[in-house]
Order: C-alpha cells, then structure tokens, then sequence
C-alpha cells in the first residue's frame, strides 16, 4: 500500500477552545484526504485567567495544533500539509517535522531525504503577532515521574514552583506530591489506533517539542517567567545514522532545538516567558548521583517505556520497570555506583548485571554495535562510564555483564572525573539557576 500517493494532502483546518468550570479545553480539526478526520482532544485544568489576551491565547493554541499534528501526519506522511487556520514560519516546522521523525522515518525505511518529500503550505490569511508580555517569578516544571525531574524538583524547591503533569500517572501524582500543580488531560482520536492496527504507518513522534508547545501554553495562562525542562547534555548525542543524516530519538529534548524553540517563541509567539532545561550542562550519570540522595523517591520513580506501552490499544500498561530492556539496563548502571545494592535490586526486581540475555543491549549502550538504543539513555561514553564504576564497586561481587567487559578490555583509560565534576557552558540557564546547579555539583566534588 503506497500511502503517500494514496493520501496526498494532510489538512490542518481549525482549532476550538473554551473555558468551563476554569479549564480549558482544546479540539483540533485534522483531515487525511480524501476522508479520514481526527478531532484530538486537550483537556487543561483550573487555569481560568480573567487577563487573558484572546489573541496571544489563540496563537499559542494554533501552535501546539502544529505539533498536535504530528501524530495524525506520520499515519501516511503525505507529501503535502496544508495549514487552513493560520500562518507558520515553514522552515521551523519543517526542520522540527523531519528532525523530530527521523527515528520514524528509519523504523519504517521511508526516503525522507528526497527533494519534493514534504511541503508545507498556509492558505489561511490569519497571521498572528507576537506579543511582549509582564510576567511572575513564578517556575512551571513538568514531572514525568522519572529521575531527572524529581531532580529538579528538589533542586528547586525553594523557588515558587508549579508542577505540571500531562496525563497524570500514579508516579506523577506521587513526585508531585503537596507542590502546586496543573494536570492536562490529552486525548488521541480512537481513529488513530484503528490505522495503526491495518497497516498505516506508526511510530516515534518528538515527544519534547510537543510539551515545550503545551508549556509554553500553560506558563501563560498561569503568568510565569520560567518554563524549566530536565534535559541533559547527554541527549546531545545522535543514535544513529540513516541516508547519511544523523538520527537521533531524543532530538527534541537537545540543545539545538532548545534554542530553535526559544527562537521561534520570542519571534512569533510571545516574548517574557523563558523556556530551558536546567540539567543542560550535565551527563545524566551526574544527575543519577544526585538522585541517588532521595531516597524517598526510590519507589516512585519510573522510566522504563516498555511500562507505559499498550501496542495500539492492545494491551493493558504494566507501570513497572521491565528488566529486560537497554533503558533499564542503562539506569541500572548509572544508579549501581551511588546506591546500596539492597535498594536497587528492591526497585528492579533482580540483579541486571547478573542477567546473560542483556549482552547485546550492554554493547549497543557503549557504543560497540553502529546504533545506540532507541531510548532516552546518555551517550556511548558515559554508560561505559557507568559500567566501570559498577564493577569497581563490585569487583569481588564476579557479575557477568562487568566481567564480560573487564575480561575484553573495554575499561581501559576511562577517566570519571572528566563526567563527574563536568558542567556545560552550552546552556541557556538564568545567572541563579546557574548557581543552584554549581552548588550541588561542588557538594558532589567534596
């Protein structure tokens, strides 16, 4: 089945809102001709604002509709996406479009690289303006439930802080704790899954950009200056290659589109809300140092994506870490040097370094084989790293994975400090945000 010939176009064709009993809820209109519609749904809670501007409002909403879109677009990757409800900047969108699909675009062996591949044309005379706006000392974080935004979290907690949970999961609600909080309630179209299930293309979409969007939106309506992401330097790194392009299934958690998303805020959005990630300038071994020392979250944490997987609809969430895959495997290892074996193996279930069947998975993590894995893991360095500060903590412990690498020679001129007490100049972070950060890396050194 040739779906791009097969579905042309892709329309975008309105946006709707309104506010009732303080939310707010969205519906965008999507169209795959010659007949296939979606209308997802966005649900935002406890945020009516009496001095909302109905133009920045609408803007904002148009604009999280773009990368809405994404979701619906990739079901057959039409050659062509015609926008009916507004004006964009083509060449951010398409840049983030392809960037941000490139791990689909490999998983499905679709040519993305051809010329005529994707055009993006606005036939609407809508063109919004981008506004300057007064805002409040005021942080709005998203909490996935995973380390490295519990990090931030406590990193920060002396700050007025807002928490913000996208369909909210027990290990949310839980990081979330007695902070104050928004929750949003997203919404697929049923029609989707049903695509998916006969055939249609599926696959990664840029998850990241999707929550800078929606972040962008929710700091407004709550009138904050700060948009604070967790994202690491580590996911500066590519995955792999693909038709000569770099691949990587974190791109939009890098810093190349924090700052064509800060960009493209200020030049067509809304000036007065700044949006970074505060963990920029460190490895995510750094952050797991740091994790380690709160132990009150050990059993709320939880990151492995094979818990929050339903293939399509058709099964049921396990909501625990798996044991079994290269994402596991990895926060294993960079947990294993700060924290007693006790309270690991409790999270996990059982020693992964004893687990022979995750040899192929430990090689791809330190880069032996061409791709890392399709995760959000640190780069090939760093988990070799982690591997050697295990088996330096382990070494009379006889653990196959740390012996496999010991025996084969792969510990060799590693040099921890260079990870450890490293901090990034390439950051976007505010002078006391900085200083926060400094602090507890020095803590770290002593």
């Amino acid at each position: 089945m040739d779906l791009r010939k097969k579905h042309p176009i892709f329309k975008y064709r309105n946006y709707d809102y309104n506010f009732k009993n303080k939310d707010l809820n969205i519906s965008f209109d999507f169209l795959i001709e010659p007949d296939i519609e979606f209308k997802p749904t966005l649900k935002i809670k406890n945020v009516q604002n009496i001095n909302i501007d109905k133009e920045i409002l609408e803007n904002l909403i148009f604009n999280l509709g773009m990368i809405e879109l994404v979701s619906y677009y990739k079901a057959t990757c039409s050659p062509k996406i015609i926008i009916e409800c507004g004006k964009v900047n083509k060449k951010f969108w398409k840049k983030l479009y392809l960037k941000g699909l490139g791990e689909f675009f490999f998983q499905n062996k679709i040519n993305f690289t051809q010329k005529d591949f994707l055009k993006i044309e606005c036939v609407s005379s809508k063109n919004f303006k981008k506004k300057k706006i007064k805002t409040e000392e005021k942080i709005l974080l998203p909490i996935g439930g995973g380390k490295d935004s519990i990090v931030s979290l406590n990193l920060l907690k002396r700050e007025n802080i807002y928490c913000l949970g996208l369909n909210k999961t027990k290990e949310i609600e839980k990081a979330v704790g007695k902070n104050k909080h928004i929750y949003v309630e997203r919404k697929i179209d049923g029609k989707l899954l049903e695509l998916n299930r006969i055939g249609y293309y599926n696959g990664h979409t840029p998850f990241s950009a999707y929550l800078a969007f929606l972040s962008m939106l929710v700091a407004y309506l709550i009138n904050a200056k700060y948009i604070v992401l967790s994202n690491e330097r580590s996911a500066n790194e590519e995955t792999t290659s693909f038709l000569n392009r770099k691949i990587n299934h974190q791109y939009s958690k890098t810093f190349e589109f924090e700052n064509d998303f800060r960009k493209y805020t200020k030049e067509f959005l809304i000036e007065g809300i700044e949006y970074f990630s505060f963990l920029r300038p460190l490895y995510e071994i750094q952050i797991a140092q740091l994790f380690s020392k709160y132990k009150n979250y050990y059993d709320i944490f939880l990151s492995c994506n094979e818990a929050n997987k339903t293939n399509s609809g058709t099964r049921q969430k396990t909501l625990k870490w798996c044991g079994n895959c290269p994402k596991c495997l990895f926060v294993f290892t960079i947990l294993y040097p700060f924290m007693e074996e006790e309270d690991l193996f409790k999270i996990f279930n059982k020693n992964l370094f004893e687990d022979r069947k995750l040899k192929d998975e430990m090689l791809e993590l330190i880069g032996v084989k061409k791709a890392k894995p399709f995760e959000c893991v640190g780069t090939r360095k760093e988990s070799l790293l982690g591997f050697y500060l295990s088996f330096e903590k382990a070494k009379d412990k006889n653990y196959f994975l740390l012996n496999y690498l010991n025996n084969n020679h792969y510990f060799k001129n590693i040099k921890p400090k260079k990870f450890l007490n490293a901090l990034n100049d390439k950051n976007n972070l505010p002078k006391k945000f900085k200083k926060i950060l400094k602090n507890e890396i020095t803590k770290l050194e002593k």
